[in-house]
């Protein structure tokens, strides 16, 4: 794997402000259900590919997952607790699924923790290999 000077196998990616303002935005005013990252490897740069809107569903989101390719993923998670308390979770999902290419895989690996130090306030994370591993059963059950 050939990473350009300057920059370390660990951290190679700058963060588009972008992400941190729309993680904001999802955080503090719940502008979005979701929000997709994806690295643009021209830039050399984690971007937004997707913002979802407050009434999209879960199943919205993971349709914006691509079968064969790597993403980040935020996702803002209402629940009602067994008390009957409304309360939200904000989920940090690493999408690598198993028909991605090793080299993608790696990049989204090695470029992980960097880019979610970005976004403060993350609850919850998970990585996912395929589908099931982020169904809505799985959300649920660590949610509480």
């Amino acid at each position: 794997m050939i990473f350009r000077e300057g920059a370390n196998a660990a951290s190679g990616f700058a963060v588009d402000d972008d992400c941190k303002l729309k993680f904001l935005e999802l955080k503090a005013k719940r502008t979005y259900r979701f929000i997709v990252f994806k690295i643009d490897e021209k830039k050399n740069e984690v971007i937004v590919e997707k913002l979802g809107e407050p009434a999209e569903s879960y199943e919205d989101f993971t349709a914006n997952l691509p079968d064969n390719e790597c993403r980040y993923a935020v996702y803002d998670f209402d629940f009602v607790t067994a008390e009957n308390c409304q309360k939200s979770r904000i989920f940090f999902i690493g999408w690598s699924p198993d028909t991605a290419r090793v080299r993608n895989k790696m990049i989204y690996a090695s470029s992980k923790d960097r880019f979610k130090r970005e976004l403060d306030g993350i609850q919850v994370e998970l990585q996912a290999t395929d589908p099931t591993e982020i169904g809505l059963d799985v959300i649920k059950s660590r949610a509480n």
